[in-house]
């Protein structure tokens, strides 16, 4: 079975502007254990990432006064969240999950998981939309720089664009990232991925996996990557708050299950992070979220 982060921070106390989203990490584990889907086995807690591998991807000026709780108003503003030592915690444990996740997943040939993760809106030298160090970014770098692989694609399936991700490999030809998210979403300035599909306000199930049948395969056909990692938000529900989109439960589930099968079809190991999902009954989130584990268990079964 895959190996999942858990990071026992998330049961700490955060403002109660933040519990809402936040409570989900918590709950999420629980109920995958509740449903069987896994044992306690399957998860590892993550220790806090170096800042050596978090400067891979972010400028070091960036990262040591963010680190040391020295970022300013401006830009604490842009993040969303209050600036202290335990988010600055978080944010490094959440980065070491999805990089450990990554490493497990090749040594073991198959999928890992980041019950958080996929903060796909953090840049190289500022952090904006909740996100302050882009976990998948710093885990590709990685990989790509100790040579565990040449070649790393980034799906990126949240109803917001992954403008960071975009931004920080916007020069790197070992990184292609791909991005399907809501035209008229935020972020509101788009940046360029490799390849950005924008999706018009209420596109339902069956557009949206026509579009990504249309364009997932040719991409890894074409660019072959040795590595996925696999942004999973549940913002593309027709519930969520944020979304704009009309997707089902059954359809974002569907979604998950051709990322999967694309990267056991052409045997290419699989890091997922959750990533984002704001339906107002926190329930909805949840059963979306287990969906894509059980996605994953049933093509190892």
């Amino acid at each position: 079975m895959f190996p999942i982060a858990y990071h026992p921070i998330y049961k700490h106390p955060v403002p109660e502007n933040h519990r809402f989203p936040m409570e989900k990490y918590e709950l999420l584990p629980q109920q995958l254990l509740f449903e069987g889907i896994v044992s306690e086995e399957h998860f590892f807690q993550p220790t806090e990432i170096d800042t050596n591998t978090v400067c891979l991807v972010h400028d070091s000026d960036y990262v040591n006064r963010y680190m040391n709780l020295q970022l300013t108003a401006k830009e604490i503003r842009k993040t969303g969240f209050i600036h202290n030592a335990q988010l600055v915690q978080r944010e490094r444990i959440i980065a070491q999950g999805t990089l450990t996740g990554a490493l497990k997943a090749i040594e073991n040939s198959g999928i890992a998981f980041n019950i958080a993760g996929g903060t796909h809106h953090a840049f190289s030298n500022y952090g904006e939309g909740f996100c302050m160090l882009n976990d998948q970014a710093i885990a590709a770098a990685y990989l790509l720089k100790h040579h565990l692989v040449s070649k790393v694609l980034i799906v990126d399936l949240d109803v917001h664009q992954g403008n960071g991700t975009a931004e920080i490999f916007s020069n790197n030809p070992n990184v292609f990232t791909f991005s399907m998210h809501g035209k008229t979403n935020y972020p509101f300035k788009k940046e360029q991925s490799s390849l950005d599909i924008a999706l018009e306000n209420n596109t339902t199930d069956a557009e949206y996996l026509q579009l990504l049948t249309q364009h997932l395969e040719p991409i890894i056909a074409a660019e072959k990557p040795d590595f996925i990692f696999y942004q999973a938000g549940v913002d593309i529900l027709t519930t969520d708050k944020l979304g704009k989109l009309n997707c089902s439960i059954n359809g974002c589930k569907q979604r998950d299950i051709l990322v999967f099968s694309l990267a056991k079809k052409y045997h290419i190991p699989i890091q997922c992070s959750m990533g984002g999902g704001y339906s107002p009954d926190l329930r909805t989130i949840l059963q979306a979220h287990v969906n894509t584990f059980k996605a994953a268990r049933d093509l190892l079964i």
